[in-house]
């Protein structure tokens, strides 16, 4: 009876096709297909900036710590895993996205063993549908950053920690928190439940266990307080020995000061602080069409569990199983640690640092969404639609572009500007601001074939505009040329600007003063303050760039350019 029953599940098509490198080539197929077109893109933003001169500085001396660029402290995981890329298949855009493909369709992966876990096959394959089509995750997928593979490795830390697997959470977590240091915040989140729990009286915390694939609470607590808590030390040893490493080497701990202050320092305000609070709030269950899945999980929970029948026997219909209390809870602390520790530290508020925590909403959502609505496939396809919808579309609100295709619609801007520049102006000095500054001294990151000279400044609000004008007013580093562009994406007006003007003046004044809001001028303005024309311009979807060529050599006054603008 053994026999039979051991080969009839082996034979089981599901669980073949459920086999972890089987569904992980299932997952990758359609990853690699959908960002095909997306692959030979060069290098964008934070790419640009850090995480591939990083990664280009291992492979050409080895050091994990950058020369080509200051450091930032990043744990070099996702760093090295580029290098040796490049230097098993070569240097290029195709091969650094396609090794990010691969950890995408990992952390994909990821997501849908912990779903299974959890819950059940069902709501694992949606989840994990939902997750790969959110705009901010699909984006993210192929960029050279590392939020995205360490929210992967937390999901199979979290997965390995539900079923008491201590080895595999150390292993998995350790890689995390040395993917990005943030990630330290989940076995972090867990030591302080795993505290809170011992502080509960034994009944109550028997009430708070559930069923994990059939495995008896008192079974996945029965280690004792302090074998749970050695595998969620580890990654903090782990993420101690690279920080001594680094100071080591530079003698910052964690980046240097102008990192620190930024991210650190400089966000440490209770106002900024319940500001942020809410942006983070948003960006869990509300941003890029989020907030239908939420609406939507709100909703069913109005509605009675379905009732449905297990086997042919006689037994009475019973209800669909929810995801425990258990682990709901353990998901609820890990998202609210995030929400609350990247609201406290963080100089922008970027969606990708709230990676690890959305998908954990996805999947109770869709466990809830499968349990109390009849035609939850159908509702989940239309949410999904949404998502997809939201790659293209472009929010009523402020967003990054790294947070859907707009992030393509910005390169292929700058190539075309910077191809222009460089055929036109290959001798000039160049007026310009980060990253493009990086992007015309640097071709190895793919927009132009020799380096040019470049004049840095911050942004292209007015007062930079007024300083660059007065800057070529004097006697050193004059430029010749401008290269300018759109550096915030905004929409003309904005939702609270429909719904009220004086909010909406409000909320841009603390945006300015918490989060270094800007508004950059239009091309013509520019032009006019700088004393130039405008012989290249272009637009996509809102975002912008041009070239301004300066006129003479005398300077255009500031108060008479803008007087004139009046």
């Amino acid at each position: 009876m053994t026999k039979e029953r051991s080969v009839k599940t082996s034979g089981n098509p599901w669980q073949i096709l459920t086999h972890p490198a089987l569904a992980f080539a299932i997952i990758f197929v359609p990853v690699f297909l959908l960002h095909a077109p997306l692959l030979q893109l060069p290098y964008f933003w934070d790419e640009a900036g850090y995480y591939v001169p990083a990664a280009r500085d291992i492979l050409l001396t080895g050091s994990f710590i950058p020369h080509t660029t200051v450091s930032n402290a990043h744990p070099p995981l996702v760093m090295a895993w580029l290098a040796l890329w490049w230097k098993v298949v070569g240097y290029s855009p195709v091969v650094t996205r396609s090794a990010m493909l691969v950890v995408a369709a990992f952390a994909l992966l990821g997501v849908f063993e912990l779903a299974a876990t959890v819950a059940n096959r069902e709501v694992a394959i949606a989840a994990t549908v939902c997750t790969g089509l959110y705009p901010v995750f699909f984006a993210q997928s192929s960029l050279a950053q590392v939020d995205l593979a360490a929210a992967g490795l937390i999901f199979w830390g979290l997965r390995a920690y539900i079923e008491e697997r201590r080895f595999a959470t150390a292993a998995w977590f350790s890689l995390a928190a040395l993917s990005k240091e943030t990630a330290i915040l989940a076995p972090l989140a867990l030591i302080v439940w795993e505290l809170v729990q011992l502080l509960i009286p034994a009944r109550g915390r028997a009430a708070l266990q559930g069923r994990v694939r059939g495995i008896e609470s008192e079974r996945a607590l029965a280690p004792s307080a302090r074998q749970r808590h050695i595998p969620l030390v580890v990654p903090i040893i782990f993420l101690a020995t690279w920080y001594s490493y680094h100071y080591s080497r530079t003698g910052y701990v964690f980046g240097n000061p102008e990192f620190f202050r930024y991210n650190v320092a400089s966000t440490l305000n209770p106002l900024r602080f319940f500001l942020a609070l809410g942006l983070r709030v948003w960006q869990v269950f509300g941003y890029m069409h989020l907030w239908l899945l939420s609406a939507a999980m709100l909703l069913a929970l109005l509605l009675p569990p379905i009732e449905e029948r297990v086997g042919t026997g006689e037994r009475s219909p019973t209800v669909r199983p929810r995801i425990s209390i258990r682990v709901q809870l353990i998901f609820l602390v890990i998202v609210s640690t995030y929400v609350i520790a990247m609201a406290l530290v963080g100089g922008a508020v970027l969606a990708r640092y709230m990676l690890p925590a959305v998908p954990l909403v996805i999947i109770v959502a869709v466990s809830t969404l499968r349990r109390r609505v009849p035609l939850w496939p159908v509702l989940l396809a239309a949410i999904a639609a949404t998502f997809v919808l939201a790659w293209f579309w472009n929010p009523p609100y402020g967003f990054s572009p790294e947070d859907n295709l707009a992030y393509r619609d910005y390169i292929v801007l700058h190539e075309d500007a910077e191809r222009f520049l460089e055929a036109r102006y290959p001798m000039a000095h160049v007026l310009t601001a980060w990253p493009a500054s990086d992007e015309l001294t640097r071709p190895w990151l793919g927009y132009i074939a020799r380096p040019m000279q470049v004049v840095q400044i911050d942004d292209f609000s007015l007062d930079e505009i007024i300083s660059a004008a007065e800057f070529r007013s004097g006697s050193q580093s004059r430029f010749e040329v401008a290269l300018v562009f759109s550096t915030k994406v905004e929409p003309e007006r904005s939702l609270l600007d429909r719904w009220n003007s004086s909010l909406g003046k409000r909320w841009t004044e603390l945006k300015r003063r918490f989060f270094g809001f800007h508004r950059d001028l239009p091309p013509a303005a520019i032009a006019q303050i700088l004393g130039g024309k405008v012989v290249y311009s272009a637009e996509r979807k809102g975002q912008w760039a041009a070239v301004i060529e300066m006129e003479r050599d005398e300077l255009i006054e500031a108060n008479g350019a803008l007087s004139s603008m009046d």
